[in-house]
This record gives C-alpha cells, sequence and structure tokens, in this order.
C-alpha cells in the first residue's frame, strides 16, 4: 500500500497496519474498544436512559477473543512504528490492564502511565460502586533504550513553568465539540476531547511528524493533527464515522507556523561551553559574577575557568564548592551585572548564542 498522508483508509485496522509501509509513523494514538461488558441497559433514577457504549464493535464473546484481537493489533502497530517512535494508547479499568499486559509481552516498554481526570464525569447510578471519575492512557516507547521525543520544556511551558505530571485534569467531550448525527444523537459514542489530544501530540511529536490512529472513530486525532501541523494517518472501519471525520478535519484551518512551534528540549540544543562566553568577549576576563544567593564571587579567567578566594575550576564546579555541595548547575547560578544595574544568569548569555547558532 502506498503511503498516502492526511486521509482516513476504511477498513480493518489490523489488515490495514499489516499493509502500510514498515517503519511509517513517528507516533500511535490507539482508543481501542473498551470491551465494557455491559449487561443490559442502564437508567438514571427517573428512569431515562442512558445513552452507554453499547456499540457492536465494542462487543467481544470473550476476554481470549479481546486478547487476542489487542495483540494483533499491538503488534501492526509495532511493525509501523520508526524506532524511535512511541505509542499512546487509553482505556478503562475494563480493559487498560490487560492491554499493557500485552503491550509489555510484545517488547514495548513503558514510559508512562497517565490518568486523565475527568472534571465532569458520567454519575454512578445505581450507587453501588464509586464514580468512575478516570481513565488511564500508556505511553510505551518501541525499545527500552531507544531515544524518543518527549517535549519536556513544553510541557512545563504549558503547566505554568511547573513539571507537568501523569495526572491530567481535563473535561469529557461535550457542549459544542460534541458532533452529532442528522437526528440530534451522539455521532460517536467514545468521542475524545481535542484538549487530551493536543498534549498528546505536543508532549511527544515534532512538527511535520506522522501519527497513526488506528481507531480514528470520529476524527480527534486527525483534527488536532491538522491544526498542529502534524501528519495522520487513520483508519476506520465504520463509514459514518469516517464521513463524520472527513467534514471536520475539512473545516479546520491550520494554524500558522510559527504559532504551532513547541519550546524544544534544552538537551537537544548545541552544546555551548562557558569558554565560547568568554572569547566572544560577552564575559571579559577579570569580570565579576555573584552566586544566586548573595555572598558568593568569582572571577572569570581568560581559559574559561573561575577562581574564587580559595579555589579554580568550572562554573560548575565552583559554584557547588562555594556552596559545599556535590554538583551544581553554574549557568544558572552564576550572575553577572547588567549595565543598567541588577543582574541576570549567566545562562541568558549561553542562549543568545544558541540563538545565533539556529
Amino acid at each position: 500500500m502506498n503511503l498516502e498522508l492526511n486521509r482516513i483508509i476504511r477498513g480493518d485496522c489490523v489488515e490495514t497496519m499489516r499493509a502500510l509501509p514498515e517503519g511509517c509513523c513517528d507516533l500511535v494514538f490507539a482508543d481501542p474498544p473498551y470491551n465494557m461488558q455491559l449487561r443490559g441497559q442502564l437508567h438514571r433514577p427517573d428512569q431515562s436512559k442512558v445513552d452507554a457504549v453499547d456499540d457492536a464493535w465494542d462487543q467481544f464473546a470473550s476476554f481470549d477473543e479481546y486478547d487476542r484481537f489487542t495483540r494483533e493489533w499491538l503488534t501492526a502497530a509495532r511493525r509501523c512504528l520508526k524506532d524511535n517512535g512511541t505509542l499512546w494508547v487509553i482505556g478503562s479499568y475494563h480493559n487498560i490492564f490487560r492491554v499493557g499486559a500485552i503491550l509489555q509481552d510484545l517488547g514495548y516498554w513503558i514510559l508512562n502511565d497517565v490518568v486523565w481526570r475527568k472534571t465532569n464525569p458520567m454519575p454512578n447510578f445505581k450507587g453501588r460502586r464509586f464514580t468512575n471519575a478516570h481513565e488511564t492512557l500508556i505511553w510505551a516507547a518501541k525499545h527500552p533504550r531507544q531515544q524518543y521525543t518527549f517535549n519536556y520544556e513544553a510541557m512545563k511551558a504549558l503547566n505554568d513553568e511547573l513539571q507537568m505530571r501523569s495526572d491530567w485534569t481535563l473535561p469529557i467531550c461535550s457542549g459544542n465539540e460534541r458532533l452529532k448525527d442528522e437526528s440530534g444523537q451522539k455521532a460517536h459514542s467514545t468521542q475524545k476531547p481535542e484538549s487530551l489530544l493536543h498534549r498528546v501530540v505536543v508532549a511527544s511529536t515534532k512538527q511535520g511528524d506522522v501519527i497513526l490512529d488506528p481507531f480514528f472513530g470520529s476524527g480527534t486525532t486527525g483534527a488536532v493533527a491538522k491544526r498542529l501541523g502534524r501528519h495522520f494517518i487513520g483508519i476506520e472501519r465504520e463509514k459514518s464515522y469516517a464521513d463524520v471525520a472527513q467534514k471536520r478535519i475539512d473545516a479546520i484551518e491550520p494554524a500558522e507556523a510559527e504559532a504551532i512551534k513547541v519550546t524544544g528540549s534544552k538537551r537537544a540544543e548545541p552544546r555551548i561551553p562557558f569558554g565560547w562566553v568568554v572569547e566572544r568577549g560577552l564575559l571579559p576576563p577579570g569580570t565579576v559574577l555573584h552566586g544566586a544567593r548573595k555572598g558568593h564571587r568569582a572571577k572569570v579567567r581568560a581559559d574559561g575557568t573561575l577562581v574564587t578566594s580559595d579555589a579554580t575550576g568550572s562554573i560548575h564546579r565552583m559554584g557547588a564548592h562555594v556552596q559545599g555541595l556535590d554538583a551544581c548547575n553554574g549557568w544558572t547560578f552564576w550572575q553577572f551585572e547588567l549595565p543598567g544595574g541588577g543582574y541576570a544568569p549567566i545562562d541568558v548569555l549561553r542562549q543568545r548564542l544558541r540563538a545565533e547558532l539556529s
């Protein structure tokens, strides 16, 4: 099968993935059937019927049958992933533990499990269990020792400069975002919110990457991919879902290139030795640096080392030395005096040189 990007392929997910070129995608996002195992209809206290997930595609005769299906699609998805690619799969308590065990058996390496905590979950109408207020996402790499994309700094920026945690509080898909069919009913019973996919895509892909969704449904993955400058391959068996998804995606205007850039990982940025700052004259030899906490001083030497009252060494070693620590990030600890007064960390000079290299 020729690889055509940004299209919805009608067909069985396993057979279609087996026909796709090997290593064709950077990310797989999978929202497979949960095998909800519903027994009869569910009603609210006022006896109105709950619009639950009772579609035929979510029904399996046994756990063995569901496990066999899970093993087949995870195997096919692994073949489609690039070696440095990752997979996200979402599920509930009905299926996620079985999925997790199988993907480990197939050689995937789990990076995180993420709890999506719903701000507006469906109540437990019978009052016999806790309200089921979350779903679980598993993020896994294809290989345990392979590099993979994680935009740590972008996730931190998205979370007001705090590390993004593995519990995400987001609303379920509702209101105007919820797609309806011609009769005014839900177009898809398990439509996921775009906010959830936005976070997944920003966290684990780069601009221009290819995202494969083998259970495309109403097209949330494709919609977010198009908006954020990524490519997608969607696989969907049901024509009604594929038609809704295509109409939805066609209506989306991609954001401009500058707007979809995300903060890159500092580990991926070019290495800038402190000596470059000195030889470029940004901090001439003899410049006095001050510690982030007052009372620590060091003088810059021509070879890019620092000298304190009793020792000489790198910006990191001297930062640790004056504080009595084992280690220190000298770029953020040491500060220089600004021409107009005040102080700034020497890291701003490193960033200036990095900008010249980009």
